[in-house]
């Protein structure tokens, strides 16, 4: 049987693996509680093949081993409130300590050398105050980014560093003033912290950042990434001498997906050792930079990933393992390194290489009973070539194809415009395949893994030729005898909601769309979007007031009396990424104009709800996009 709407239930997530030094593995674990319905999370420990429950949960998350591999930190619900604090318990068991009470909860942390100490980052808002007074209160908004998706409201709050003794859970705040301060990594004699920060010249405008290194006992911060537009982490050298940092120097190149590794050293510009061949995947681990000075990292190329090293000198990369996969929150510790890892036919587990001989395995099979009840859709490889690039495309089939039957096509479309489609499990695929359709998964130009040259391409040119590149491979795959043509449907969301939404403007060959999320008027997402500035500029190449024509002549609004398709909107009402307003101006569009459309808004639900929001709402989202196919495909 095949994937239903019913069961992303059944499926279980792991996530932030940490390798301690006597090779056992803790990591979260995430599932559905079907009776609280709700989404549950508590740390796992992997030790001589087997896997136990390491903490109660239920919301606990982002373990993290000390270097002496006698605790871990995680972050949990505080005692006296909802915001996420760091707590500590021993490796050998027993109950976990909260040792963080942050006014703002914290984010992420770090561990000094001593195991004494933690680095985290937590967010101040000068403006909070307990007055006491539950009436309505106005709220001032003096910056563009006031706001962030999934978070809401965030006035004048920064994220800042703390450093916490373990020996009295005294905090001292590090960081102050404008900017986010984030990723911190304490070099190896536990005297500095490098971190990344935004607080840069027009952040309010823009998406730059830089790497500073500061005392980690307070006092003046000093840039350290020359040369540099982007970073997104950063690791010491084993010598404490140099850092390795992963991000851009490149303005034009800010997906983390598409990253160059860089060494810096102070006072001179990032050398780069990597990201040509393939591109180097955000974050890069605390101990990546090995005692032979070789650099291990994440790198992905065409949707997939390889395990790869490089000297910190420079020179060829090497590929330890990877391909046919897709690998993230790599960890790396002595010889051993441990990710999560997923496949087209695997939607996570845990992986574990020997980084002497590139061998590697599977720890856990945490969807196994669910795997083998829903058999994975078969998947096909394809590239063809485009206006000076190659495309590659991926075609999932029906569980029990036969050549010799024809079937109904739907056209997914990945969100960025700089995502991408690789080897691994995609739900949504999964559920449309298992209806009997034939999924059509496409990297059109501005999809990341393919180089920066494909990825910058889409700039300005949003519907333009990533469109045609879509339009063709639907051509190439239509060709094909077993392809229904008069039953094809399109979906996509986030940006793929706004090139559905597009081609139904400029297209009639689909006889069904089911748009989520999407961008449908740049205009107004300008003003309206979290990153509407900071993201849109770069991408729509310019502001609302000095590109008011591309904006209105690239939006699938103008073209709104063009849609003949018969289209399904489904919006989160707190989704500050894309906001609602967006689906709300196609649907009243289409509306007024009498044609076929339906609008559906999730309550409480950001950009990421999918896969964030409650159970039920992310069973209705597959589920309404099902019927909504059937009702019009079948």
């Amino acid at each position: 049987m095949p994937l239903t709407p019913a069961n992303v239930h059944d499926l279980i997530g792991v996530s932030s693996p940490s390798l301690a030094p006597d090779g056992s593995i803790i990591y979260a674990q995430t599932a559905t509680n079907a009776e609280r319905s709700r989404a549950e999370s508590r740390l796992m420990l992997h030790k001589n093949g087997a896997s136990r429950p390491f903490t109660s949960g239920p919301k606990d998350s982002s373990p993290c081993h000390s270097p002496d591999g006698m605790l871990v930190g995680f972050l949990r619900p505080g005692a006296h409130g909802d915001k996420k604090q760091v707590w500590v318990i021993s490796t050998a068991g027993g109950e976990a300590r909260q040792v963080s009470n942050l006014a703002g909860g914290v984010q992420a942390l770090a561990w000094a050398p001593g195991s004494d100490r933690l680095v985290v980052v937590s967010r101040v808002d000068p403006d909070a105050a307990d007055s006491g007074d539950d009436s309505p209160q106005t709220r001032v908004v003096q910056r563009i980014r006031y706001r962030d998706d999934g978070d809401g409201w965030r006035g004048n709050a920064f994220s800042q560093l703390f450093v916490i003794d373990l020996a009295s859970d005294e905090a001292q705040q590090l960081t102050d003033g404008e900017g986010d301060h984030l990723a911190p990594a304490w070099s190896p004699d536990g005297d500095h912290i490098a971190y990344v920060s935004d607080g840069v010249k027009g952040r309010d405008v823009s998406r730059h950042s830089e790497i500073r290194v500061m005392p980690s006992a307070g006092g003046e911060s000093i840039r350290w990434s020359e040369g540099l537009t982007r970073v997104g982490s950063v690791a010491w050298s084993h010598d404490g001498i140099d850092l390795v940092a992963a991000g851009s120097h490149d303005p034009d190149v800010w997906d983390p997906r598409q990253s160059w590794l860089y060494v810096l050293q102070h006072g001179v510009p990032a050398r780069v050792v990597a990201g040509t061949a393939r591109a180097v995947v955000q974050p890069i681990p605390p101990g990546c930079w090995t005692r032979n000075d070789d650099l291990i990292y994440i790198a992905d190329q065409a949707g997939e990933s390889y395990l790869c090293s490089v000297h910190a000198d420079g020179g060829e990369e090497e590929i330890i393992t990877g391909g046919e996969q897709t690998l993230t929150a790599l960890c790396v510790n002595g010889d051993n390194a441990v990710a999560v890892a997923a496949s087209t036919e695997r939607p996570c587990d845990i992986y574990l290489v020997d980084l002497q001989d590139g061998s590697g395995q599977f720890e856990t099979a945490v969807n196994v009973q669910v795997l083998t009840e829903r058999r994975p859709a078969a998947v096909e490889k394809l590239t063809f070539e485009r206006n000076g690039f190659d495309i590659q495309a991926r075609l999932l089939f029906p569980d029990g194809f036969d050549a010799a039957t024809r079937y109904p096509l739907i056209l997914d479309i990945h969100g960025g415009p700089n995502g991408r489609y690789s080897d691994s499990y995609d739900v949504t695929q999964q559920i449309l395949s298992g209806r009997g359709y034939l999924v059509l998964a496409v990297n059109p130009r501005g999809s990341s893994s393919y180089g920066p040259d494909f990825l910058k391409a889409v700039l300005h040119d949003w519907g333009g030729e990533d469109f045609l590149d879509l339009m063709a491979a639907a051509d190439l795959i239509s060709e094909r005898p077993y392809v229904d043509t008069d039953r094809l449907g399109v979906h996509g969301y986030s940006y793929g909601g706004f090139m559905s939404s597009w081609i139904i403007g400029h297209d009639h060959r689909f006889k069904a769309a089911v748009i989520g999320a999407p961008c449908i008027n740049l205009h107004s997402m300008y003003g309206t979007s979290d990153i509407g500035v900071s993201f849109g500029e770069n991408q729509w190449g310019g502001s609302s007031l000095e590109n008011v024509e591309a904006l209105v002549q690239r939006s699938p609004l103008t073209y709104a009396s063009n849609v003949k398709t018969p289209a399904l909107l489904l919006h989160g009402e707190q989704d500050y990424r894309c906001p609602i307003e967006q689906s709300e101006q196609f649907f009243v569009a289409l509306k007024r104009q009498h044609k076929d459309v339906e609008f559906v808004r999730f309550p409480e639900s950001a950009h990421g709800f999918r896969t964030a929001a409650h159970p039920k709402l992310r069973q209705e989202y597959y589920q309404r996009m099902v019927d909504w196919f059937e009702k019009y495909l079948a």
